[in-house]
C-alpha cells in the first residue's frame, strides 16, 4: 500500500485536494489525524476542539503508529496532514514512512483567511515554520526533495498540476481527481461543519481568483514573518 501524506498549513486547498484523492477508486483519505493530539497537547480551544480530541485521542505516538502501520482497503492511503500540528522538538521521523508532499500559499492569503476564522495567528499558528522543517529533514535525513504545490498554480492548471503531483509520487494520474460530488464525506473531520462551509458546495478545483487583502500593520508583520519560510519552500515549487 502507497502511504501519501500532503502537509499543508491552515486555510488552503488542504480540503479540495483531499477530495480530489477520495475521487479516485484505488484510494482511502483521512483528515487531520493529528488534530486531537494537537489540540490535546497544546490545550489550544479551536472550535469544536473537545469533539476532536474525543474523536481522534489525545496520544500523538498511537496516532502515527496507525498511519504508518495499519492496512486500508485499497492500493493508496492519502492522508492530508495540517503543518502546525508538529510540535517543537517533535521527533518528525515518522514522516520517512510516507511519500510526501507539500501545499504551499502565500503568507499574506493564508493569514487574511484565518482571521475570518480565528482573531489571531503566530506564524507557528499558519504553520510555515513547521513546513519548513519537514521539507528540510526529507532533504537532510532521507535524500529527498519532495515536491512543493502552490495552490493558485493548481487552480489556474488543475489537470496539468495534478498530473505532475503524480508523477513525482509515482502514482498514475485519474481524471476523477478533477472533479467530485457535492456534500459532506464520512471521511470529513468532525470539525466539518465549522471549517468546510465553501468546499462541500464544490464540484472540483475552484478558478483562481487573486485576494485583495487589507490586514493592519500589526497582522502583516505576522504574515512577513512567515515569508521567508514561504520563499524557501517556493524555490522548489513544481512548474508546468
Amino acid at each position: 500500500m502507497i502511504r501519501i501524506a500532503m502537509w499543508s498549513g491552515p486555510r488552503n486547498i488542504s480540503t479540495a485536494m483531499m477530495r480530489s484523492w477520495e475521487n479516485r477508486t484505488d484510494t482511502v483519505v483521512v483528515d487531520e489525524p493529528l488534530y486531537g493530539p494537537y489540540l490535546a497537547a497544546t490545550g489550544k480551544k479551536h472550535p469544536m476542539w473537545q469533539e476532536t480530541i474525543d474523536a481522534q485521542g489525545d496520544d500523538y505516538a498511537a496516532v502515527i503508529d496507525g498511519l504508518c502501520h495499519e492496512e486500508k482497503t485499497a492500493d493508496i492511503h492519502y492522508q492530508k496532514h495540517m503543518t502546525h500540528h508538529i510540535l517543537p522538538n517533535m521527533d518528525v521521523a515518522f514522516v520517512g514512512a510516507f511519500r510526501n508532499a507539500f501545499l504551499l500559499r502565500h503568507p499574506n492569503d493564508v493569514l487574511s483567511s484565518y482571521l475570518r476564522k480565528h482573531p489571531r495567528a503566530t506564524p507557528e499558528d499558519l504553520g510555515f515554520p513547521q513546513q519548513l522543517k519537514l521539507f528540510q529533514w526529507l532533504q537532510k535525513e532521507q535524500s529527498i526533495t519532495a515536491p512543493v504545490m502552490e495552490a493558485k498554480d493548481i487552480l489556474i492548471n488543475p489537470e496539468g498540476m495534478m498530473k505532475k503531483l503524480c508523477q513525482f509520487l509515482d502514482v498514475p494520474f485519474d481524471v476523477g481527481m478533477l472533479s467530485w460530488p457535492k456534500g459532506y464525506r464520512d471521511s470529513d473531520g468532525v470539525w466539518a461543519p465549522h471549517w468546510y462551509n465553501r468546499v462541500i458546495e464544490s464540484t472540483g478545483f475552484s478558478k483562481y481568483v487573486p485576494k485583495e487583502n487589507q490586514l493592519t500593520q500589526e497582522e502583516q508583520r505576522v504574515a512577513d514573518a512567515c515569508l521567508p519560510y514561504y520563499e524557501q519552500m517556493a524555490a522548489y515549487k513544481v512548474v508546468c
